[in-house]
């Protein structure tokens, strides 16, 4: 049976401190190296937004959800397609997640430069220091999505020449990206919400 692993991000981190990493990103300012992954709901279409963390390995980029199978990457999953937006960049791409056997040197790189997020991969008994047969063993539980870039990266407005008005969007129950699930990296930017009936990252 396929991992529903989400861990629920508290009431602050979703309506404080999510809010206000993507508040920083609409002005170009990236916390941490926080981004803003634009992802339509894969029920109403919509664009739903989430704080995320992308992660630089050996030449490509990879989307990790410390938090599990949240919000965020249920609907990537569904789109196979969003935007990371920083300020007026917007980096449309498309998405391919992980087989399970690929994910672990993804894991522990990230869990390394992020190890603020320690905590939600303890849960489940790994962390910085773990080996790559143990990030084998949960690698289930953490999405993990590797990115290819439509466009080279620069300004752009992308599906997003409403960003300003969406990046905070809030609204969308069942499909919300944002305050469900980011890569979210540390607590404020690693906050996803879990699909109701499964679990978050």
């Amino acid at each position: 049976m396929p991992s529903t692993h989400a861990l629920t991000p508290g009431r602050l981190t979703r309506r404080v401190l999510n809010p206000f990493v993507m508040w920083l990103n609409r002005r170009g300012l990236s916390l941490h190296g926080a981004h803003t992954l634009a992802v339509r709901g894969r029920a109403s279409g919509a664009l739903r937004h989430a704080p995320v963390n992308p992660l630089e390995l050996d030449g490509r980029t990879y989307l990790v959800a410390p938090r599990g199978h949240v919000q965020w990457t249920h609907n990537l999953r569904a789109a196979g397609t969003a935007e990371l937006r920083l300020g007026k960049r917007v980096r449309p791409f498309s998405a391919v997640e992980l087989a399970d056997r690929e994910k672990p040197r993804v894991l522990r790189a990230y869990a390394r430069r992020w190890s603020e997020v320690g905590r939600y991969f303890s849960e489940l008994g790994v962390g910085r220091d773990a080996t790559l047969p143990q990030w084998r063993e949960t690698a289930e539980h953490f999405p993990v999505f590797a990115l290819t870039f439509h466009s080279p990266a620069g300004g752009g407005t992308g599906t997003g020449a409403r960003d300003a008005a969406e990046s905070g969007d809030a609204a969308g129950s069942g499909e919300r990206a944002g305050g469900a699930d980011g890569q979210a990296t540390f607590d404020p930017v690693r906050a996803g919400g879990p699909e109701p009936g499964a679990g978050r990252p």
